[in-house]
């Protein structure tokens, strides 16, 4: 019997235990459908929650960019006090270059505006170098380039922050939910620049050579080993004129170690003009953007001016090519945006060696002997000197 009722006494603890269960079930799906309702009668609520989050989420985030920002204008301005006589106005004046700008011309009359860009962007790129100069007196004209890149880099970094900063402040100040989902779904790509942005930082303080720098590498590898004839052709610019299986090449790119990028189609249009038919071919090597999953390395041929930046150079040498009748060839090598200004991976090292090889069986197959043929190495020039 007295088991019994130990028994009996169990199984009402249970009931008690499954009652009190209910009733928080119960409650619990009270609660949620309140919650829906609130959802659906109220969307103006649900909406408030959503932006709440999403600006918290943007918040750290942007702080983490705050916090490259700092470490490259530091880096920088570490960098620049070695080669400074005068480290007291060093934090002012930089500030004053990271918020240069230069405007770009107006195109509601198309005609000639290559050339109002050129103009408008080779003086302030001009007046820029010059401010670095008179910043770094103790640098030489190679440490300026680079100290010039290092600058830009931290212009740029400096420049993403502040736009992020912007639309992120403008969209909790109206409550704006549209503003604010606009970077948060552009968020992971902008942390994957501002993280190339601090890799570049560490190249360009180290002069070494950068992913973009592959063109210029490739140029160096056809030439490398050969007897040849160097000179400046432009500004920042060289050639390398030498003969490759009875042709005439003539290898063009940007002067190093500094950094640079040189000029390469005011290059190609003075060769042209002193060789005038004789150019049979030009041929392009560049860095290529590379789609996600694709190889970073990887080599791809096709046609056209493979060149980046503002179009002039692109333009000038389609312009020629169509009026000289004269065949684009172009290499490109894969890479990711943020591969392009950091340090240069082995893969992308290695296929400038398989490009190099490349361009020449291509010399051998389009060009007749005796002919002449251009080949531009395109890219930053940082680390890599002249062969």
């Amino acid at each position: 019997m007295v088991f019994s009722g130990d028994l009996l006494g169990m199984l009402n603890l249970l009931q008690i235990g499954a009652g009190r269960q209910d009733i928080l079930s119960m409650l619990l799906n009270i609660l949620w459908l309140l919650f829906i309702m609130i959802f659906f009668l109220y969307p103006s609520f649900s909406q408030k929650i959503q932006l709440s989050y999403i600006l918290r989420d943007l918040e750290r985030k942007l702080y983490k960019i705050k916090l490259i920002r700092d470490e490259v204008r530091g880096r920088t301005l570490d960098s620049l006090k070695r080669y400074s006589e005068e480290h007291a106005k060093l934090d002012r004046e930089l500030d004053r270059l990271l918020l240069s700008f230069a405007i770009q011309p107006e195109s509601m009359d198309p005609y000639g505006i290559v050339y109002k860009l050129e103009h408008i962007v080779n003086t302030w790129e001009d007046a820029f170098e010059e401010n670095v100069r008179m910043l770094c007196s103790k640098a030489d004209r190679e440490r300026v380039k680079t100290l010039t890149n290092l600058v830009e880099v931290a212009r740029g970094i400096d420049y993403l922050y502040r736009v992020i900063r912007h639309y992120y402040l403008l969209g909790k100040k109206t409550s704006n939910i549209y503003i604010v989902l606009q970077v948060q779904m552009l968020m992971p790509q902008l942390m994957e620049i501002a993280e190339a942005y601090r890799q570049a930082c560490y190249a360009f303080m180290r002069g070494q050579p950068v992913g973009d720098g592959v063109g210029v590498l490739a140029a160096a590898r056809l030439v490398e080993g050969l007897e040849k004839k160097t000179y400046e052709v432009a500004k920042d610019t060289i050639v390398h004129e030498t003969v490759i299986d009875g042709r005439r090449v003539f290898v063009l790119r940007a002067a190093g170690p500094g950094g640079a990028v040189g000029k390469p189609a005011d290059g190609i249009l003075k060769i042209i003009e002193s060789e005038k038919d004789r150019v049979k071919a030009i041929v392009m090597i560049d860095a290529g953007l590379k789609l996600e999953g694709e190889e970073t390395g990887k080599i791809v041929e096709g046609i056209g001016a493979a060149i980046g930046g503002i179009g002039v150079d692109k333009f000038k040498i389609e312009e020629i090519a169509k009026k000289r009748k004269i065949p684009l060839y172009a290499f490109v090598i894969y890479q990711s945006i943020g591969e392009a200004i950091t340090p240069m991976r082995e893969s992308i090292a290695k296929a400038a060696d398989e490009v190099a090889e490349k361009v020449r069986k291509l010399i051998s197959d389009k060009i007749e002997e005796g002919f002449s043929v251009i080949v531009a190495g395109i890219g930053n020039t940082v680390g890599i000197g002249m062969s």
